[in-house]
C-alpha cells in the first residue's frame, strides 16, 4: 500500500514558506532583538522625560510665582505695592516666563533674557486664551505659545485678584530627548547588525548535523532503488536521542533500515518470480512441442479420414499451441535477461539487418505502406546481432498490428553522429493515448481500440526495451495522433564502414 502524504496548510507558494529554517530562526531572533530594542527605547525616553519634566516642574514650584509678581512693580508699573507685598523677583534662570492675568486678559507678560533684562512680550487672541485656560493653584502644566514655543507653566491666584503665571521652557528636555533617540538608534543599529550576525552563525552551527540529515535523505531519494540496490549513507550526525537532531537521526536511521528490508524482501520476492516464471517456461516447452507434434501428425496423414469437427479442433489447437509456444519462448526469453547476464556484443551492420526486418515485415503485412530510408554508407553499431534481429522484427510487428490498413510505415537510419546510430519506426496511425504511452514498456502492456490488438501478449515491446538496454542502447516512443515515432540509439562498433565485416549485401 502506499503512504498518503498530506501536505501543509499554509501555503507552498507563500514567500515565508519558501525561506530556509536557517532564515526563518535568524529573523525570529532578530526580529524579538528589534522588539527589546524598541521597547527599551521607549521605556528610557519615556522615563527621562518624565525626570526631566518632574525636575522642571520642582523648578518651577521653587520659583512660585514671584518674576509674574516683579512685572506688576517693574518698569510696567513703577514705584507701586499691591496686596501682594512683593515687588523684588528671587534669582530666575533664563527664558523663565511671567504674565500677569487680569480677569482673563494679560497685563504683563515678559521672559527674562541671558542677559538678565525681561523681554516685554505681547500675546495674540489664541495665546491670550491658551494662558487664560490654565487652571489656577492646579500644578504644572505644558502649553505651547505661538509667541514662545512649549512651555511647562504654573498659574497661582493673587491675593489682590489677579493670576500670576510662571514657566519655563520645554526645548531642553525636547533635545535632551531628541539626542537621547539619536544615541538609542545609532547603537540599536549596531546592536542588531552584531546580533543578526552572531544569530546567523549560531544557527548555522546549531543546524548543521541537520544538514548532514538531510544531505544523507538527498543521496537516499537520488539512489535508483528501482536497480533493487541500497547503498546505506554513513555520514549521519552522533546526537544524543534526548535532542531534537537525536531523534530525527534515529528516525531516519529506522527508516533507511526499513527500507533496506523492504527493498530486500522485493528483491526476493522478484527473484523468486523470475525463477519461477523460467522453471515455468522451460517445463512448458516439453509438453507444447509434444502436442504441436501430434497435432502436426494427426493433420498431415493423407489416409485418416478425420471428420470435419475433428479436423477442425486439430487445427485450432495447432494454431493456439503455436502462440503459446511464443509466449513461453518470450517469457523464457525475459527471464534470462533478469538475471543480468551480459550479451556476447560486436559488430553488427544494422543497415543490412534493418533491410531484412522490413523485407519480412512487408510480406506479413502487404496491406501497409513501407518505406525505407538508409544511408549511402552501411551503419555499423556494438550488439548482438540476435537480439537486435528481433527488436527490428518486434517493432515492425507492432506497427503492423496496431495500425489499420493503408497505414504508413517509415524506417529511417540517418547516417550516425556522435558515436551513436538511430533507427526510428514511424507510422500515421491514430497514436497511442497517454495512459498507456507511460508504460508501453511494461509488460503485458495492451493498447486500447485506438490502435486495436490484435492477439498480442503484450511482451513485444518490452522484450524490445530489454534487449536493447542488454546491448547499451537506449529505446524511446512519442505519439500523437497522425504520428507514433520508436526511436532507438545504439553505440557505433568499432569495425569501419567499410571494411569487410562491416559490408551486408548489396540493396
Amino acid at each position: 500500500m502506499t503512504p498518503t502524504v498530506t501536505p501543509g496548510v499554509a501555503p507552498v507558494g507563500s514567500w515565508w514558506d519558501r525561506r530556509t529554517l536557517r532564515f526563518r530562526l535568524t529573523a525570529g531572533v532578530v526580529t524579538l532583538l528589534f522588539v527589546a530594542c524598541v521597547v527599551v527605547g521607549i521605556a528610557t525616553t519615556l522615563s527621562l522625560r518624565s525626570f526631566l519634566t518632574d525636575r522642571l516642574d520642582q523648578q518651577i514650584d521653587d520659583a512660585g510665582g514671584r518674576y509674574a509678581i516683579s512685572l506688576e512693580h517693574g518698569r510696567n508699573n513703577p514705584g507701586g505695592q499691591d496686596g501682594d507685598a512683593d515687588n523684588q523677583p528671587a534669582g530666575q534662570s533664563v527664558g523663565t516666563l511671567g504674565v500677569r492675568l487680569v480677569n482673563g486678559k494679560v497685563q504683563q507678560g515678559a521672559v527674562l533674557e541671558s542677559d538678565g533684562t525681561n523681554r516685554i512680550l505681547t500675546f495674540d487672541d489664541a495665546d491670550q486664551a491658551v494662558l487664560a485656560g490654565v487652571p489656577v493653584n492646579g500644578g504644572p502644566v505644558s502649553i505651547t505659545l505661538s509667541a514662545l514655543g512649549s512651555y511647562r507653566v504654573q498659574a497661582i491666584a493673587g491675593r489682590d485678584g489677579d493670576v500670576q503665571l510662571t514657566g519655563l521652557p520645554l526645548h531642553p528636555v525636547e533635545d535632551t530627548l531628541e539626542r537621547l533617540l539619536i544615541i538609542e538608534i545609532i547603537v540599536f543599529l549596531g546592536v542588531l547588525a552584531v546580533g543578526a550576525l552572531v544569530a546567523a552563525l549560531s544557527v548555522r552551527l546549531t543546524l548543521r548535523p541537520l544538514n548532514r540529515v538531510a544531505d544523507s535523505a538527498l543521496h537516499v531519494a537520488a539512489m535508483p532503488l528501482s536497480s533493487g540496490h541500497m547503498n546505506v549513507p554513513v555520514h549521519l550526525p552522533t546526537a544524543p536521542p534526548s535532542t531534537e537532531i537525536g531523534q530525527v537521526t534515529a528516525a531516519f536511521e529506522k527508516m533507511i533500515q526499513h527500507l533496506g528490508v523492504s527493498i530486500a524482501a522485493r528483491n526476493h520476492t522478484e527473484a523468486q518470480l523470475r525463477q519461477f516464471v523460467a522453471d515455468a517456461s522451460h517445463e512448458l516447452r516439453t509438453p507444447l512441442s509434444v502436442i504441436r507434434s501430434h497435432t502436426d501428425l494427426a493433420l498431415d496423414r493423407p489416409d485418416t479420414d478425420l471428420p470435419s469437427e475433428v479436423r477442425d479442433s486439430l487445427e485450432r489447437i495447432a494454431v493456439h499451441t503455436a502462440r503459446m509456444s511464443v509466449l513461453v519462448e518470450d517469457l523464457l526469453l525475459l527471464a534470462r535477461l533478469d538475471t543480468g547476464t551480459p550479451a556476447e556484443l560486436a559488430a553488427v551492420d544494422l543497415s543490412r539487418l534493418t533491410v531484412e526486418a522490413v523485407s519480412d515485415a512487408a510480406v506479413a503485412g502487404p496491406d501497409h505502406h513501407w518505406h525505407l530510408d538508409l544511408p549511402e554508407d552501411p551503419v555499423t553499431v556494438t550488439g548482438n546481432e540476435q537480439h537486435l534481429h528481433q527488436v527490428l522484427a518486434n517493432l515492425l510487428a507492432n506497427a503492423r498490428l496496431h495500425t489499420p490498413s493503408g497505414t504508413k510505415v517509415r524506417i529511417h537510419l540517418p547516417p550516425p553522429e556522435h558515436g551513436e546510430a538511430v533507427l526510428e519506426v514511424i507510422d500515421d496511425g491514430p497514436g497511442i493515448p497517454d495512459e498507456i504511452r507511460r508504460t508501453v514498456f511494461d509488460r503485458f502492456s495492451r493498447g486500447d481500440s485506438a490502435r486495436a490488438s490484435t492477439g498480442g501478449t503484450g511482451l513485444g515491446l518490452a522484450i524490445a526495451h530489454a534487449l536493447v538496454t542488454a546491448d547499451d542502447g537506449t529505446i524511446t516512443v512519442q505519439s500523437e495522433p497522425g504520428r507514433t515515432a520508436f526511436r532507438v540509439v545504439l553505440p557505433l562498433g568499432t569495425t569501419s564502414p567499410g571494411s569487410p565485416e562491416a559490408a551486408g549485401p548489396s540493396r
